[in-house]
């Protein structure tokens, strides 16, 4: 049965409000980094201290973590769900599920990998909160809760994938260049380039499953938002009936 108008648009609004308040997590924790190193405060993704590094190298490697790439996307995204929660078309749900699946992984890895090793207080406490967990339990959850999902053709999964390739693959040119590597477990210089090969391939093969997973979701579990067109259909492909 289709749901009310009125249940519809409080579902649309309660929807921009909660991507909202996503978007301004991410803005003010990104924020609250950028100051710290600017500062010689601690990093969030790595516990180091910033002293001793220029603020500018300091600022251009933040972003060559994994955690502040997959957040830009989430926030990139939630701004389009701010500004029209019902959108569609293949390369944006493409879009969306590769935020959906980045800053899983994010959260997944950080928390069950990185956070043990890691130490950090303060400021810098604050921020992998709001990066690590507020983002990816409140993005993900908002998804699961609102939608709109629809039957996603198994061409977005291998789409969802292409930042992902193209950060691994700049990270693995740039560690070779510079020999800094964001994360222990793709750096080269420690573990040699085949096991951090490995490591990046195995975390992206779990994604991939991850990925058909939440198609599967997407294909089954209907949120608040109205599902509009049953089916993203691939670019120049009509839908069908």
């Amino acid at each position: 049965m289709p749901a009310s108008p009125h249940r519809e648009s409080r579902a649309v609004v309660w929807a921009r409000v909660w991507f909202a308040f996503v978007a301004l997590v991410i803005v003010v924790s990104i924020g609250i980094q950028v100051a710290l190193l600017f500062t010689g405060g601690a990093d969030a993704n790595s516990g180091a201290s910033g002293v001793g590094v220029d603020v500018g190298v300091g600022v251009f490697r933040l972003f060559l973590y994994f955690t502040m790439d997959s957040n830009v996307v989430v926030m990139l995204v939630c701004l389009g769900l701010i500004s029209d929660p019902l959108r569609t078309g293949f390369w944006w749900e493409s879009l969306r599920l590769n935020a959906v699946l980045a800053i899983t992984v994010t959260g997944v890895v950080y928390n069950t990998i990185l956070a043990p090793g890691i130490n950090l207080g303060g400021w810098a406490q604050a921020t992998t909160v709001g990066l690590h967990v507020v983002s990816p339990l409140a993005f993900v959850g908002g998804w699961l809760v609102f939608g709109p999902r629809r039957r996603l053709p198994l061409a977005t999964v291998p789409a969802a994938f292409v930042l992902p390739l193209l950060w691994i693959g700049f990270t693995f040119v740039h560690g070779g260049l510079t020999g800094w590597y964001p994360y222990p477990f793709l750096d080269v210089t420690v573990l040699g380039f085949v096991p951090a090969l490995v490591n990046a391939a195995v975390i992206l093969i779990a994604s991939a499953g991850l990925g058909l997973i939440y198609r599967i979701v997407g294909a089954t579990r209907p949120g608040l938002l109205p599902q509009g067109s049953e089916t993203a259909t691939l670019p120049g492909r009509a839908a069908g009936p």
